[in-house]
């Protein structure tokens, strides 16, 4: 009983010292086959990359899916992260590329993408800055009318809140790309609020 008692508590502890570890130790440590360190990176950062995924392809069980596929890949390739980006940028141009692909795999099935129902994101985000309730599901969409290349620039800065130099590295364009891209999404999204009887954005 009282070994039990012992592995329950080392178990504990190893996994305590896991969530006080950085990200880049815990890729470190899944590299060796550490399955507490995977546990934790998992548990910091499923739902960002699920939301950030449910915006792209707009279908729960595809998300969750796909989810699953990241961090599968995460565990099989852990050595080969080098740092040069936040984790959870190297996450979510994982995230990006398989949804892509799974878009593209869809549209080959001749699924009507139309007929998916925008989903309510709950997390509090940029929008909360406008009037809740109405004005959230009306921002939502008017995102959904953007072109999917300034839908995308919308979603990683203001909703996952990535800088420029973050949202260049996961989508792989340049940084002014990515302020061009910024700058023309603002301004359609701002005459697609007024279009609606809403202020746009703060800058």
């Amino acid at each position: 009983m009282s070994n039990v008692i012992a592995i329950n508590a080392a178990a504990k502890k190893s996994i305590a010292a896991a969530r006080a570890t950085s990200d880049e130790m815990l890729l470190q440590s899944i590299a060796k086959g550490d399955r507490t360190s995977m546990h934790v990176l998992y548990s910091r950062h499923n739902v960002r990359v699920y939301r950030f995924v449910l915006r792209m392809v707009r279908d729960t069980t595809m998300a969750e899916d796909l989810v699953s596929q990241v961090f599968l890949d995460v565990w099989r390739t852990a050595a080969q992260f080098e740092g040069r980006s936040q984790v959870s940028t190297w996450l979510l141009s994982i995230a990006r590329f398989k949804a892509l692909t799974a878009l593209r795999q869809r549209k080959h099935e001749d699924i009507e993408q139309e007929d998916v129902l925008e989903i309510a994101d709950e997390a509090d985000t940029p929008e909360a800055s406008l009037d809740r309730s109405n004005t959230s599901a009306i921002l939502r969409a008017c995102v959904a009318k953007l072109s999917p290349a300034h839908r995308e620039i919308i979603n990683l800065v203001y909703y996952h809140e990535k800088s420029v130099e973050e949202a260049g590295a996961i989508i792989g364009i340049p940084q002014s790309t990515v302020k061009t891209r910024m700058f023309y999404a603002r301004k359609q999204l701002a005459e697609l609020l007024k279009g609606a009887g809403v202020g746009s954005l703060a800058a």
